[in-house]
């Protein structure tokens, strides 16, 4: 081997900044079990002993040291299922970005085509602007263009749109606008996050959409997290209406809320409340109150009691009623009844109920026709958590700017002995009564807040406002006692699949056996060192993925010794046979490796979240594996035969395993047709009549996993919950018997804290029952804290919108595969037969696993669902049936060319017998690994796991029977051209 030196060398100094890189992890650890038993399970002590030691040196090797936070940041990064945590998709809407640049354009074609591009974009590959540029096109005919001054030729944007600009040359600068407005929401939420305190967050844009991923490991208080991701940061200050001001209003939207009502038809849901108050005695004392008195069955008003009683609470409702009241005063007829000087005014709600209700705070805002406050968030300099003049309440201290400052005084000035709201995202914090003048540019916001809100809140401020809103359109909740669970099952399968491969190698290939297993070893310590130094986020999958390179690292190690051993039995001396050995194997491990690389790459382009880190991880497996495998594993031999020792590359048990044989696989090719035929044929009419079971992330909805104290039965909680929902939702057993998988539509179209906070409200309604008594919906939620670790163990939301892209990136991801992969073979093996054996192969392999998953699974007992993992598992499993394939080829190709002489079908079933050694060995082993993962990987990956189980039974299978059989058949050189 040359430059053996140089080799050794970087192997050692690579495996050293490897050890380096993991160290982190290590000392980390450390730390953090010395907090843990400081704070004997205290979850707030542990936490502030970290933050005490967060800046002083906890680890000094000599040359350098370092703070708990700096080795904090250098550790392993894990993904949200071994951590916990949040994983969010968010969409800035392009739509309110154009409202936004048109100044809330009233034109009726710019409407229309808002609405023309949003229908449009449910069932388009386009981006918004694109489609909203077409159905302006469309429906404007030449009549109005896009640089009108009712729309975007306004004077915000007049030093770059003038009237004349045709909408050609207006359509780039408003694209331009609207990427600025998006990487302005970037830049927002990642100051958000930055404040926010989780470690190794992860945020990035996705291409150029209006998509922004968002991966917060560790996070455990959902709600703040969606909170912060989605608030809008809208600040505002109003001049308000006093209770005085709205009395008069109220009695008369009263008055003629029973007029309205009076010709209302009842409502099924007012028939079926009617039915209930019949059955509870009520009914009278009910209905006529509610007739006499519509709106202040709903709201109390806050009537002044003399000319001094004056407050900005007009009233309070309760909280459930707050949608009821939105409805009344919004009709027509009501605020036709408001004075001419209040006819803009806006009612909004306090930010929070009243202490220790479940009742809340009405203001009436002196809004005006733009809607447009006098003073707004963008004067804001800085903005910080305090506490007020007592010292007890927490607050948020402000600043203003010059304008600011200026603009505060004016309106504290104008309104002594009045109140002023500030607003933030149409909720009113403090209305305050304005004793003095504020001409100093400092306010405060105090509304009731603890410290975290009123931090966040400050946070939210000083970062600035989002262009528009952020929705979550996909998200994944892990709570922190599933993650812990899924790092316990990883860890145990790993070592278990481990173990069994060391044994298996040693077991096969006696000494030689032993030099692998140390490549093996030296390839994992380099593999999560590269995943460590590059920070790289390890998932459940990844933790496959790394597996699954194991087994590849070992077949490369098993193409070498077969090779060797085929060396041996020409009569060659060992040192001979090594070196031919390795020289031999080379092309079929790089052809091999190649074939499986590019999926990899695939994956990584179009999965998301997990499947990225199970590409990450394959890829980064396959180039150590090639190195440890040609290298590491030779200076080993190559050392031990320095001495002239003696070296077999099997034991007395494996030395005749596979030997002379040469069996006629050809002959076999038509019951191996029938036999794949029927199979696939099988699959086809279970794919027509029962389909398959699409997950979440195929059709869009929300997913839970939850956990119960006891055992439960799936159909009687799918009972409870179609009464709260209104449609039965998908319940199924999810591991064990006290584990449900619940799936609903309900409200899929909706997103928003609101939305995904009802989902939540009517699902923990629904199996209250199920759980212990006492049980609230804060401990349900996810990373909620019970005695039993009870409630919601993972989340997961998927838009109707992103599920559709989520398909056709699956689409494109195999087809993607299946192309690359045939022009690739086409250039090594310089022959298309070649290429579309492979292909059809694969092609072979993809149906038959397809067709299993739709024939069973409404039987076996684990999920079998078809999401993004399951495609990983699809791409996994041509790169496997690939690998395969490439290394029977490349010996055909090999004895093609050593021996002219011989029939082609002679060539192909003498190369397919002197595989059949590697081929099964290397499916073996990468069957072991596999069946360890299934076993004890845990749920969240079983059907992913049996997903590459099958792929790779069928994988073996198809490289055998299918791939060359095919390739013979459609070779245009045939036997009779043999002498």
């Amino acid at each position: 081997m040359q430059n053996k030196g140089l080799i050794r060398l970087f192997a050692i100094l690579f495996g050293l900044v490897c050890v380096y890189q993991l160290s982190f992890t290590w000392f980390a650890k450390n730390v953090e079990e010395d907090a843990a038993n400081y704070a004997n399970n205290d979850a707030v002590k542990k936490r502030a002993y970290l933050d005490s030691v967060a800046n002083k040196t906890v680890v000094d090797i000599g040359i350098a040291s370092f703070t708990y936070k700096e080795i904090k940041d250098k550790e392993i990064n894990l993904g949200l299922d071994l951590k916990g945590g949040i994983n969010a998709t968010l969409e800035v809407s392009v739509r309110d970005i154009l409202i936004g640049l048109s100044n809330h354009s009233k034109d009726p074609t710019f409407n229309r085509a808002l609405e023309a591009a949003t229908q449009a974009q449910k069932g388009s590959t386009n981006d918004y602007i694109t489609l909203f540029f077409d159905a302006f096109e469309s429906l404007s005919k030449g009549t109005i263009k896009l640089s009108d001054p009712k729309i975007f030729g306004n004077k915000s944007l007049r030093d770059k749109i003038n009237f004349k600009m045709d909408n050609d040359a207006v359509q780039p600068l408003l694209r331009k606008e609207v990427n600025g407005s998006i990487n302005t929401a970037f830049e927002v939420l990642r100051s958000r996050i930055d404040k926010f305190g989780v470690t190794q967050p992860n945020i990035q844009r996705i291409a150029q959409s209006g998509r922004i991923l968002i991966e917060l490991p560790g996070a455990k208080d959902i709600d703040r997290v969606k909170k912060l991701l989605q608030s809008t940061a809208e600040l505002q200050f109003w001049e308000v209406y006093t209770n005085q001001d709205i009395v008069g209003f109220f009695q008369q939207a009263n008055a003629t809320l029973v007029q309205i009502l009076k010709t209302d038809k009842p409502t099924k849901t007012d028939e079926k409340n009617s039915k209930i108050d019949d059955l509870l005695g009520e009914v009278k004392d009910s209905v006529n109150v509610k007739k006499q008195f519509p709106l202040y069955s709903v709201l109390e008003p806050n009537n002044p009691r003399s000319e001094n009683d004056l407050s900005s609470r007009i009233a309070t409702a309760a909280l459930t009623d707050t949608a009821r009241v939105n409805k009344y005063l919004a009709m027509p007829k009501v605020r036709a009844l408001l004075p001419e000087n209040m006819r803009y005014a806006k009612f909004l709600w306090d930010a929070k109920p009243i202490t220790n209700t479940e009742r809340i705070y009405l203001y009436a805002i002196k809004s005006n026709r733009n809607d447009k406050a006098p003073i707004e968030g963008d004067v804001i300099e800085d903005a910080r958590q305090a506490f007020d003049q007592f010292g007890a309440n927490p607050e948020v201290s402000m600043t203003m700017n010059s304008r600011g400052s200026k603009l505060w005084g004016k309106m504290t000035t104008a309104n002594v002995g009045k109140f002023v709201a500030v607003v933030l995202d149409n909720y009113v914090y403090t209305a305050p009564l304005v004793n003095d003048a504020i001409t100093s540019g400092r306010t405060s916001i105090s509304g009731n807040f603890t410290i975290v809100e009123a931090q966040d809140l400050a946070n939210v401020l000083k970062a600035g406002k989002l262009p528009a809103p952020a929705q979550i359109i996909q998200s994944a909740v892990v709570g922190p006692s599933l993650g812990q669970e899924a790092i316990d099952s990883g860890v145990n399968s790993f070592l278990l699949a481990l173990a069994l491969i060391l044994l298996w190698m040693i077991l096969y290939y006696g000494k030689a056996g032993v030099f692998a297993d140390v490549a093996l070893i030296t390839n994992i310590l380099y593999i999560f060192g590269v995943l460590t130094g590059f920070g790289a986020v390890l998932t459940l999958p990844g933790i496959a993925g790394i597996v699954l390179t194991i087994g590849m690292s070992v077949d490369a190690n098993v193409l070498i010794f077969e090779r060797i051993k085929e060396e041996f039995i020409k009569g060659k001396g060992t040192k001979e046979a090594i070196r031919d050995g390795f020289s031999g194997a080379l092309s079929s491990i790089l052809d091999a490796n190649v074939t499986t690389f590019l999926t990899g790459l695939i994956l990584f382009i179009f999965g998301s979240g997990p499947i990225k880190g199970f590409a990450t991880t394959l890829m980064i497996g396959i180039v150590t594996s090639l190195f440890t495998a040609i290298f590491v594993t030779r200076l080993f031999i190559e050392w031990y035969m320095k001495k002239d020792r003696t070296l077999t590359f099997n034991t007395k048990i494996t030395q005749n395993w596979f030997k002379n044989l040469d069996a006629q696989f050809l002959k076999k090719r038509n019951i191996a047709f029938i036999i794949s035929g029927t199979v696939i044929a099988a699959g086809l009419v279970s794919l027509l009549t029962n389909g398959l079971n699409y997950g979440v992330d195929f059709k869009g909805g929300r997913t839970y996993t939850v956990r119960f104290e006891k055992p439960v039965s799936a159909p009687k909680v799918g009972n409870a919950l179609k009464i709260v929902f209104g449609s039965a939702p998908e319940v199924k057993t999810f591991g064990a018997d006290n584990q449900l998988k619940i799936t609903t539509k309900y409200n899929v179209d909706k997103n928003g804290i609101a939305a995904d906070d009802e989902v939540q409200q009517k699902l923990f309604e629904g199996i209250k029952s199920f759980l212990p008594e006492g049980t609230t919906i804060n401990q349900f939620k996810p990373g909620g804290e019970t005695k039993h670790k009870i409630g919601i163990m993972q989340a997961v939301k998927v838009g109707p919108t992103i599920a559709d892209d989520i398909k056709k990136d699956a689409f494109w991801a195999i087809l993607g595969s299946l192309i690359i992969v045939f022009f690739y073979i086409l250039l090594r093996f310089r022959k298309w037969q070649f290429s579309m054996g492979a292909v059809v192969a694969v092609f072979h392999d993809v149906l038959v696993v397809l067709g299993i998953f739709s024939l069973f699974y409404k039987y076996l007992p684990f999920d079998l669902e078809i999401d993004q993992a399951f495609i990983a598992a699809i791409l996994t499993v041509v790169g496997y049936s690939l690998n395969d394939t490439v290394v029977i080829f490349d010996r055909i190709r090999e004895f093609s060319i050593n021996h002219k002489s011989w029939k082609q079908k002679t060539i192909i079933n003498k190369a397919l017998s002197s595989t059949l050694s590697r081929t099964i060995n290397t499916s073996l082993t990468t069957l072991i690994v596999l069946i360890a993962i299934f076993l004890d990987g845990g749920e969240t990956i079983r059907g992913f796991m049996f997903a590459l189980i099958i792929g790779v039974i069928v994988g073996t299978y198809s490289s055998l029977f299918i791939a060359s059989p095919i390739m013979y058949l459609t070779s245009k050189k045939s036997d009779e051209n043999k002498n």
